[in-house]
C-alpha cells in the first residue's frame, strides 16, 4: 500500500477496533505485516446493528463492487472476511506494485483469497526523464498484463511530488509520460488517477480552512506552499489535458474525478471526454453538500460513475477512507458504511456524513434509481474490467444510521 506514494509520505493513525490496535506506518518505509489472528474478530464478523440506533429504514439488497481499496496482501483473507460484512462482494486493490516489486505477491495473494481481489499495478516514477524510463515501464505494464493485473492505479506524487534528475516537477500533462498511457491503451489497461487534493488542502492552514482538523493531523497534505506545489487549478489543468491528450486511454478520475468541489466541472468532463470516468472513493462528504448537481451528474453519465470507498486494510491500519485521529471504532466502522449507503440510496437530508475528520458539516442524499445504483455499485465496473457478476454478501444493519443518531 506504502509503495504507490513513495513521493509523498501519508501518515495514517493509530487505531483501535474490537481491542485490536491497529498502528499504521509512515509512508515509504517497510511494511509491517500483520497476520490472520490479529484481525479483530469483530472486524472480521457481520457489523450487526450499532447500538442505540432507532429503525428507520434498510440498504438495498444489492451487489457491492468496491472500485477503490488499499490491502495489504499478507491479510487478503481476513480483510475479505471483513469487506464482505460490510457488504462489498468484491474489490479492486489498487496498490498492487510493480513488477519485482510487490505486484507478484499480491496477485498471489489474490489467486489465495478466490479472486476476490481485482489488482491494479502501479508505475515507478524513479528514472522518469532518462533515455531508458519509458521503455521500462512500459516492459513492466506488459509483463503486468501478462500475470494478471486488469489496470494501472497513479497516486498523486504525480503532479505534486514526481521530479526530473534535474529537480524541475513533472506535469501530469508531461509529454514524458507518453508511451506509459499509449501502452495502458494498447494493453486494454483502465488508468486510476490521483491528481490534487481537496481545494482546501491548496490553501492556507488557519481557523479559515474549513479542512482544518484533517490538516491538523495530517500537515504533510497541505499544499498552500506555491514555491513548492502548483495552484489547485493549474494543476487540474494538466490533469484535463493529459485525459484530453491520452483519448485513447480509459481514465478514471479518482475521488469524483479529482474535483469533487465541482460537479458541474465533471459533468462536462464527462460529456467532453468518452474515455473518462469517476468514482466515489472517500468524497462522499464533499459531494453529498450539492445533491442536485450531482445527482444530476451521475443520471447523466450513469454508465461511467464507479462506486469505492479508499478504505485501507493491512501494515498494521485501518483507515476509512481518511484517518480519524482518535483512530476509528466499530461504531465508525458501522457508520461509515451506513451512512454511504444513505447517501446513494435515499432521499434523507442533513445527516452525518461517513468522514467526520472531513468536514463539519452534514450531507444529503442523492437517491438514485435502483437500475442507476446497480450501474454505479457494481454493473460498470464489471463491464469496465470485464468481471463476472458480483455477489451480494454481508448482512448490513437494518437501521437509519446516521440521520437517527
Amino acid at each position: 500500500m506504502v509503495r504507490t506514494d513513495r513521493g509523498l509520505a501519508l501518515v495514517l493513525v493509530a487505531v483501535a477496533l474490537s481491542g485490536l490496535f491497529l498502528l499504521a506506518p509512515g509512508c515509504g518505509k517497510k511494511r509491517t505485516l500483520v497476520s490472520e489472528e490479529k484481525l479483530p474478530s469483530g472486524a472480521v464478523a457481520s457489523a450487526g446493528a450499532p447500538a442505540n440506533v432507532t429503525p428507520a429504514w434498510s440498504p438495498r439488497a444489492i451487489a457491492k463492487l468496491d472500485m477503490h481499496t488499499h490491502i495489504d496482501p499478507e491479510i487478503a483473507l481476513p480483510a475479505r472476511r471483513f469487506l464482505e460484512a460490510q457488504g462489498i462482494g468484491r474489490a479492486v486493490n489498487l496498490s498492487g506494485g510493480w513488477v519485482g516489486e510487490g505486484l507478484e505477491e499480491t496477485l498471489g495473494a489474490s489467486k489465495i483469497a478466490s479472486g476476490y481481489y481485482v489488482i491494479f499495478a502501479n508505475i515507478d516514477f524513479e528514472g522518469i526523464g532518462t533515455a531508458k524510463w519509458a521503455a521500462r515501464e512500459v516492459a513492466k505494464l506488459e509483463r503486468a498484463k501478462a500475470l494478471g493485473a486488469r489496470g494501472v492505479k497513479i497516486a498523486k506524487n504525480l503532479g505534486l511530488g514526481v521530479k526530473f534528475p534535474d529537480g524541475r516537477r513533472v506535469p501530469v500533462d508531461d509529454p514524458v509520460l507518453d508511451p506509459v498511457f499509449d501502452a495502458m491503451a494498447k494493453l486494454h489497461l483502465p488508468l486510476a488517477i490521483h491528481t490534487g487534493d481537496p481545494k482546501a488542502f491548496f490553501d492556507p492552514m488557519g481557523p479559515s480552512n474549513e479542512r482544518m482538523d484533517e490538516l491538523a493531523s495530517h500537515p504533510m497534505w497541505s499544499f498552500a506552499d506555491r514555491a513548492r506545489f502548483p495552484a489547485w487549478e493549474a494543476l487540474y489543468g494538466e490533469f484535463e489535458q493529459r485525459v484530453k491528450r491520452s483519448k485513447d486511454t480509459t481514465i478514471i478520475g479518482v475521488h469524483f474525478g479529482n474535483a469533487p468541489e465541482e460537479p458541474d466541472r465533471i459533468e462536462r468532463m464527462l460529456s467532453t471526454y468518452p474515455n473518462f470516468y469517476v468514482d466515489t472513493a472517500a468524497r462522499i462528504p464533499e459531494i453529498g453538500r450539492k445533491p442536485a448537481e450531482v445527482r444530476r451528474t451521475i443520471m447523466a453519465h450513469a454508465d461511467r460513475v464507479l462506486f469505492g470507498t479508499d478504505i485501507q486494510l493491512g501494515g498494521g491500519m485501518l483507515v476509512l477512507g481518511a484517518g480519524e485521529a482518535h483512530g476509528h471504532t466499530r461504531k465508525d466502522v458501522d457508520h461509515f458504511f451506513m451512512s454511504s449507503w444513505e447517501f446513494f440510496e435515499t432521499a434523507h437530508k442533513g445527516f452525518a456524513h461517513p468522514t467526520p475528520i472531513q468536514g463539519n458539516w452534514t450531507i444529503d442524499g442523492i437517491d438514485l434509481p435502483p437500475d442507476v445504483l446497480e450501474k454505479v455499485y457494481h454493473g460498470n465496473a464489471e463491464r469496465l474490467l470485464g468481471l463476472p457478476p458480483t455477489p451480494v454478501v454481508g448482512a448490513p444493519p437494518a437501521s437509519g444510521a446516521s440521520s437517527a443518531e
